[in-house]
């Protein structure tokens, strides 16, 4: 992965100190800079451009969510990543209606930040797995199932459910009695129609959507 500018948008500095020096010490990291609210961060990106946004949600003078909305309305391309110390459901559905591309507990290890960013840099969507857990885990069908605007077939929300769910194509295709070749089909179909390239990105798209009770 090339060079990249990270910008974190916290308003506790030992946290952006914290992170900072571990980002620092990463060779695909170019240049880190930071903001304490989201007005500050809004401002800063009027000047400079940005690869990866760590985004704080509940912070003063602007919170994370009013912040990503007004970032993503003035440049649709950026890539920010929330940053909650609480996997809320009310947290991570409103941010990723802002526009955000993963969602991080500040608790999570280093891994799985640099594995974050590596993701959504790349154009991929990314969850803490005990969000991605969690959602999955209380994720249910709707009973008056509405196909989003991108057009989905019913038999492409059946499939999308369970994948959400977190079954593997072939398992998938033995709950529904057709051929795995079909569900790497429908798979395929998702990831164009949804314009995503992983689970976790369906699994947004179906939040986003509301295409299932969670």
């Amino acid at each position: 992965m090339e060079h990249i500018h990270i910008h974190i948008v916290d308003d506790h500095s030992l946290f952006r100190e914290g992170l900072k020096f571990l980002l620092s010490r990463c060779t695909f990291v170019s240049r880190i800079s930071e903001s304490e609210n989201g007005a500050e961060f809004l401002a800063f990106i009027q000047k400079n451009d940005v690869d990866i946004v760590l985004m704080d949600i509940e912070m003063p003078v602007m919170d994370g969510v009013e912040a990503t909305k007004m970032a993503i309305e003035q440049n649709p391309d950026l890539k920010i990543i929330a940053l909650s110390m609480y996997g809320y459901e009310q947290y991570y559905t409103r941010m990723i209606d802002a526009g955000a591309r993963g969602f991080l507990l500040k608790n999570s290890n280093f891994d799985d930040v640099q594995r974050a960013i590596t993701e959504v840099y790349e154009g991929n969507n990314y969850f803490s797995p005990e969000i991605l857990e969690a959602i999955i885990s209380n994720m249910n069908k709707k009973k008056n199932e509405k196909t989003p605007q991108s057009e989905l077939t019913e038999r492409e929300i059946e499939i999308l459910y369970n994948i959400c769910k977190g079954y593997s194509n072939a398992e998938i295709a033995d709950l529904l009695f057709i051929s795995k070749r079909t569900v790497d089909k429908h798979r395929e179909n998702l990831l164009l129609k949804t314009n995503t390239r992983n689970t976790a990105g369906l699994v947004i798209f179906a939040v986003k959507h509301g295409l299932f009770e969670i």
